[in-house]
C-alpha cells in the first residue's frame, strides 16, 4: 500500500512534536515536511530532542509547502483561518489541531474568542474531531477540527449521561486540573518555573473558552466550568458533579457507559474496588491516546461524581488528530497509537 504523504504546519510546538513522534513511526505515513517559521532551517531534533535518530529532517517554511495527502495544522489561534485557502490548495484533507474551526457558529467566536471569524462559510465544512461522537462523519470528511484538550476530557466524561438525558443540565459543575504543557512552549509569567512549581492555581474559575465546545457537543446552554493549573507537565483530570434526574444504582450507570464506550479502542471505564488507581489518573496515561473515565455515586444526595483523565498532548491534541486521520483514510484506527503509557513514572 502506498504511504500517505503528510505534512505538519507549526511543528515546533509541543503538539507538533507529538504529532511528529507518532507519524514518524506510523506504518502507513511518510512525513514530507515539518514547518516552523522561527526555527526555519534547524534540524527537527534540535527542538524535539526525543526524535534524535528518528529523522534528519529540517524545519521548512509554510510558504514552501509541497502537495501532500493530508496536512496537520498546529498554528496559533487566528492563523489557520487566515491561511486556509493556501493550505487547502496544497492538500485534499486537513486536520486542524487549533481552535479556528471547532465551533459551528461564527457568533460563538465573537462571544468566546472576541474574534470576527474571517471564513464563517467554512465552519460547517469541518467535522468536530472527537471520534467517539462523530466517527461516521469523520470517515466522510475532508476537513476535521480536532477538539480542545479540556473539552475532550469533559465531553467524553459526560457524553453518555447527556445523550441518555439522565442529568439535570443546570446543575452540572466541572473542574479541570491541567498540566503546564497546555500553555504551549512559549514562556509566560504563569508558566515560568519558579511561579509554576508546586502551585495549584485557579486561573479560569469561570468563562473558559473550551466551554463553548462542551456546550456545542453536549447540546446544553449551561454548566459551570473551572480550570486549575497543577505542577504536572502533561495530563488533565476532569472532575464533574452532576445530579441525576432519577434514583439509579451503580449497575445502571455502568450499563450506560458500557453501552457507549464498550467497543471504543481508546476509552476505558476505570472503577476498581481496591488499589491506588481505582479511578482515572493522568500520570499513567502520559504518551498514550487513552481517555480513562470513572464515576462514584453519592446515593444520599443523588449526586454522581464523574472523573476522566487524558494526556493533553495526546488524546487532547496530537493523538486524537492522528486517530481522526486514520479514520479519514480508512486505516486501522489504532495505527501509530498503540503506546500504553508508562508505570511507574
Amino acid at each position: 500500500m502506498k504511504k500517505i504523504r503528510a505534512s505538519i504546519i507549526g511543528a515546533s510546538g509541543y503538539v507538533g512534536g507529538e504529532a511528529l513522534r507518532i507519524l514518524l513511526q506510523h506504518p502507513d505515513v511518510e512525513v514530507v515536511q515539518a514547518t516552523s517559521e522561527r526555527n526555519f532551517g534547524k534540524f527537527v531534533h534540535t527542538v524535539h530532542p526525543n526524535l534524535r535518530g528518528l529523522t534528519k529532517m529540517q524545519f521548512s517554511s509554510i510558504n514552501e509547502l509541497e502537495e501532500v495527502d493530508v496536512i496537520f495544522l498546529g498554528l496559533p489561534h487566528k492563523v489557520s483561518s487566515s491561511k486556509i485557502d493556501y493550505i487547502m490548495s496544497k492538500t485534499k484533507k486537513i486536520v486542524d489541531k487549533g481552535s479556528d474551526f471547532r465551533l459551528h457558529d461564527k457568533e460563538d467566536y465573537l462571544k468566546w474568542y472576541d474574534f470576527e471569524h474571517p471564513r464563517p462559510e467554512l465552519l460547517n465544512k469541518f467535522v468536530y474531531g472527537i471520534p467517539e461522537l462523530h466517527r461516521n462523519e469523520i470517515k466522510k470528511a475532508d476537513y476535521v477540527a480536532a477538539a480542545g484538550c479540556n473539552a475532550t476530557a469533559t465531553i467524553l466524561g459526560l457524553y453518555p449521561l447527556y445523550k441518555h438525558g439522565l442529568v439535570d443540565k443546570e446543575r452540572t459543575i466541572v473542574e479541570v486540573k491541567g498540566g503546564s504543557s497546555e500553555a504551549g512552549n512559549k514562556e509566560t509569567p504563569g508558566s515560568h518555573h519558579p511561579e509554576r512549581k508546586d502551585s495549584m492555581r485557579s486561573y479560569m474559575p469561570t468563562g473558559h473558552r473550551h466551554m463553548a465546545e462542551v456546550m456545542q457537543e453536549l447540546n446544553t446552554e449551561y454548566f459551570g466550568f473551572s480550570a486549575t493549573s497543577t505542577p504536572l507537565v502533561r495530563g488533565i483530570l476532569m472532575t464533574a458533579h452532576v445530579f441525576l434526574k432519577e434514583k439509579m444504582q451503580d449497575k445502571d450507570i455502568w450499563k450506560i457507559y458500557r453501552q457507549e464506550y464498550g467497543e471504543e479502542p481508546f476509552v476505558r471505564i476505570v472503577k476498581e474496588r481496591s488499589g491506588i488507581y481505582r479511578y482515572p489518573e493522568p500520570k499513567i496515561l502520559a504518551g498514550s491516546n487513552f481517555c480513562d473515565v470513572g464515576f462514584e455515586l453519592d446515593a444520599r444526595t443523588n449526586r454522581l461524581v464523574v472523573m476522566s483523565a487524558i494526556d493533553n498532548l495526546m488524546k487532547g491534541a496530537a493523538g486524537q488528530a492522528v486517530q481522526c486521520m486514520n479514520i479519514m483514510f480508512g486505516l486501522d484506527e489504532k495505527a501509530g497509537l498503540e503506546f500504553p503509557g508508562l508505570h511507574p513514572v
